[in-house]
């Protein structure tokens, strides 16, 4: 086998039959096997896995994990690749495992590769714009990433990140390496954690814009608090990086954030109501992101008893796993 395609599901819905459907329709020449691990799924999840002829692990949703789960999905199949993807990442096109296997082969010491995010119709403007941005800064064509300059490694925040970035919800590895070196048993960034160990080995990463998916979330804008959080406290196992330290970072990083968002929507061509909606919903996401990345600085700070009160509270990433 050349590629297991890994999707760890639960309740899917009528997106994931869509992501499937997508899948079945792919023109390569390579011979793919699709395993998914449903996690407790409550809708019509399995029945859809069951009509696209997938391989299909079922676990308690206790045992989820993000990093041992896709470990175990890996497990399952044969394929000298594997791509990791998420239930609600639709394949671009028919030419999505082609252009992402050809991608990992064009260089030996490629380990390890991410494809390309388009945001859904309707999306948010504010990610619409972020991933626009972020994905872009990753080249338009098939881009190598490796540790070059470890004097800037050692030194530059933004380097390190840049390097580490690496995206499972559309990502490629190949299986001799997840072999030595599976996902760690983690609770968030476990696809970013296995990038910047696999950097810092000296492998090499490939960004490919060719094998893209659609992937974007809507949230309620009350859920970006418990998101936020989750995202801030990954950063940090990472990278050991807080990007609030105390209240009076908070409140000078908060207004000029979201003095730049008022700003963007002030460029964007649409109608002053819609302006006004926008401005409203930036005003109290942008306060989320900053609050969240605060307690996420400070839960490393606190005892084992008061973290875990602090994910109780905050964190998105566990009530997921508890629904």
């Amino acid at each position: 086998m050349d590629v297991s395609i890994v999707i760890p599901t639960k309740n899917g819905g009528a997106l994931f039959d869509e992501v499937l459907t997508m899948i079945d329709k792919q023109e390569t020449e390579y011979e793919y096997e699709v395993i998914c691990v449903d996690s407790g799924s409550t809708d019509d999840t399995i029945d859809i896995i069951k009509r696209h002829h997938c391989i299909l692990k079922q676990i308690d949703k206790t045992e989820f994990g993000h990093g041992k789960t896709r470990n175990l999905g890996a497990s399952l199949g044969t394929g000298e690749y594997i791509i990791f993807i998420t239930q609600d990442a639709l394949p671009y096109d028919t030419h999505w495992i082609q252009n992402f296997i050809d991608g990992m082969k064009s260089d030996p010491e490629i380990v390890g590769g991410f494809g390309k995010h388009y945001p859904y119709p309707d999306c948010n403007i504010f990610d619409k714009r972020d991933l626009t941005l972020l994905f872009q800064g990753y080249g338009t064509t098939n881009t190598i990433y490796q540790l070059e300059d470890k004097e800037r490694y050692k030194n530059e925040e933004g380097y390190r990140h840049l390097l580490a970035f690496y995206s499972d919800n559309n990502s490629c590895m190949r299986r001799d390496i997840w072999e030595k070196y599976p996902y760690d048993d983690v609770n968030f960034a476990e696809d970013q954690i296995w990038a910047k160990k696999m950097i810092e080995l000296g492998y090499k990463k490939l960004y490919c814009p060719y094998a893209a998916v659609y992937h974007s979330h809507n949230y309620p804008l009350e859920t970006y608090k418990q998101r936020f959080y989750d995202e801030y406290k990954g950063i940090y196992t990472i990278h050991q990086y807080v990007m609030v330290k105390d209240i009076p970072h908070l409140i000078v990083g908060y207004y000029r954030f979201v003095k730049n968002n008022l700003n963007y929507v002030n460029t964007l061509d649409m109608d002053s109501a819609e302006k006004k909606k926008w401005r409203k919903y930036a005003i109290k996401r942008d306060w989320y992101r900053f609050y969240s990345a605060y307690m996420a600085g400070k839960y490393y700070r606190s005892s084992k008893s008061k973290q875990e009160k602090m994910d109780q509270k905050f964190s998105q990433q566990l009530r997921q796993i508890n629904q």
